[in-house]
């Protein structure tokens, strides 16, 4: 059970991660980025309530601390970098609904484009983590 006062600090965590992805996009470079052939838009793009979940999610996955705030931050920019916002929903929902079970899971699991999808996903991830100092994400 988190108590209160661990609530109340990564609330003010995420705060200060909206704020310091709100810095980010405005301090990015411009210069496109490309993958798999398609020019992405500047890393700028995502919303920051994207960022933000995205940050927070991290945390949670990581059981972060205040140093991981910032490791997450950092990874959420980097996977920015490489990916436009609409692919980046694209692969995350196809990388998240491939853990549903049974039938109903089986359009993210089993088709060629959702596990191609899912692939891109983890691995930009993967060297985003690792590059902010950032263990294996979990899955």
């Amino acid at each position: 059970m988190v108590s209160r006062s661990d609530h109340s600090r990564l609330r003010a965590w995420i705060a200060a991660a909206a704020l310091l992805a709100g810095y980010a996009a405005l301090s990015a470079d411009a210069q496109p980025a490309t993958v798999a052939g398609h020019a992405a838009t500047a890393s700028n793009d995502y919303p920051t309530y994207a960022r933000v979940q995205y940050v927070e999610e991290c945390m949670v996955r990581t059981k972060g601390n205040e140093a991981d705030l910032y490791k997450c931050s950092c990874a959420i920019d980097r996977i920015a970098a490489r990916l436009t916002y609409d692919q980046f929903v694209e692969a995350s929902t196809y990388a998240h609904y491939a853990t549903l079970s049974g039938e109903n899971g089986g359009i993210f699991r089993d088709h060629p484009l959702a596990q191609q999808q899912a692939k891109l996903l983890r691995s930009v991830e993967t060297a985003a983590w690792h590059s902010c100092g950032l263990s294996t994400p979990p899955r």
